[in-house]
């Protein structure tokens, strides 16, 4: 299998324009076209992770977090970054990372941290604006179906858990071909009248190409009349943060306790308690203090992420109870999502987990 199939099948579920401005997610090391034999997926990449992918003939390794942050101007090995680029180059093993955009997506980081939890009915915390777009078309009436058909297999008209949706108004389209042109209906050099089916649907940007396509295809018309709006509506099914509920609702003391062998945490760094059940919860892996006021306006009774700073705990107010787990352990099932995804989808290829704890944070 050759690296651009994994890396595309990848970016289908987390696109790459989905991760942060500061982030650094794709390919790190190595050549698209390169033959993978088998990959081992991590949260960090590390010299250890990398003697490890080696030792077991592995030439792909998946991270969560990007190995490349800022910019390198030269290779010596004087730091772990560069000692990791050297085994890389030296045998041959690339490098890829998703993270922010693995983040965002339901299937991602908190729908995993979601499912260790139990939780159901699970949701976006905080979903992003301004990643639809409508798209506008006009289309000769005996044809508007077809094309209808096309824009759906291409990925659009989804809203929520609904599938095919657009709107249709009749109308009537004019034009007038010139010399050089081969109309479809009517005849160069004369007004013709048309009736045609304005469709209007929505896609998420990341499929623009695809549906795009798929109506340029289906279309009869030498020259498609289309318009693309941006649109700031809410993308419920991408964002930051998930927030769900417990089917049966638990004592604080209780699901504290769950969480720390669930997460086999160290210790799990809490604000004081607020004597309620527990019954919604908001999650967001890595660092979601940021989070907190969104997991408070929608009324969750935990908040579960890590690295809150010790000012931000008293933003809790009695409202809501931060349980901060760490960055590593709310993170570390990370590497299963992946796992998961590329063993349904490439049964034959060779995914391994890495056996290497790479949490850098050590308790007594």
């Amino acid at each position: 299998m050759r690296l651009k199939e994994i890396t595309a099948f990848i970016e289908k579920l987390a696109p790459l324009m989905y991760q942060e401005s500061y982030d650094n997610s794709g390919l790190q090391v190595g050549d698209y076209n390169a033959e993978i034999t088998g990959a081992l997926v991590t949260l960090d990449i590390t010299p250890e992770v990398m003697d490890e992918a080696i030792e077991k003939g592995l030439n792909l390794v998946i991270g969560h977090h990007p190995l490349i942050f800022g910019g390198i101007k030269s290779i010596t090995g004087k730091n772990m970054t560069e000692r990791v680029i050297v085994k890389a180059i030296q045998h041959n093993i690339a490098i890829y990372a998703a993270h922010t955009n693995m983040d965002v997506i339901l299937e991602g980081v908190n729908g995993m941290i979601c499912k260790r939890i139990g939780l159901q009915k699970c949701r976006i915390l905080d979903p992003v604006r301004g990643r639809l777009k409508k798209l506008v078309v006009f289309v000769p009436k005996d044809h508007a179906e077809k094309v209808r058909e096309a824009l759906f297999d291409g990925g659009a008209g989804v809203i929520g858990g609904y599938d095919s949706c657009s709107y249709n108004l009749d109308g009537k389209g004019t034009f007038r071909g010139g010399e050089d042109t081969n109309p479809f209906v009517g005849e160069k050099g004369l007004l013709h009248f048309e009736e045609e089916v304005r469709i209007e649907t929505i896609f998420p940007e990341h499929e623009k190409g695809r549906v795009i396509t798929a109506m340029l295809n289906a279309h009869p018309y030498e020259e498609v009349a289309y318009d693309i709006y941006p649109l700031d509506n809410r993308y419920d099914q991408v964002g930051m943060g998930m927030i769900g509920e417990l089917d049966t609702p638990v004592g604080e003391q209780e699901f504290l306790k769950w969480l720390k062998e669930t997460f086999n945490a160290g210790v799990v760094r809490h604000t004081r308690l607020t004597g309620k059940k527990v019954k919604r919860v908001a999650v967001c892996g890595g660092a979601g203090s940021s989070l907190l006021r969104k997991a408070i306006a929608e009324k969750a009774d935990v908040f579960v992420s890590g690295d809150f700073k010790y000012h931000q705990f008293f933003e809790a107010e009695d409202r809501i109870v931060i349980a901060d787990i760490g960055h590593f352990e709310s993170e570390q099932y990370t590497r299963n999502v992946f796992y998961d995804l590329l063993i349904k989808n490439f049964p034959k290829f060779a995914v391994q987990l890495s056996e290497v704890n790479t949490n850098p944070i050590k308790y007594l």
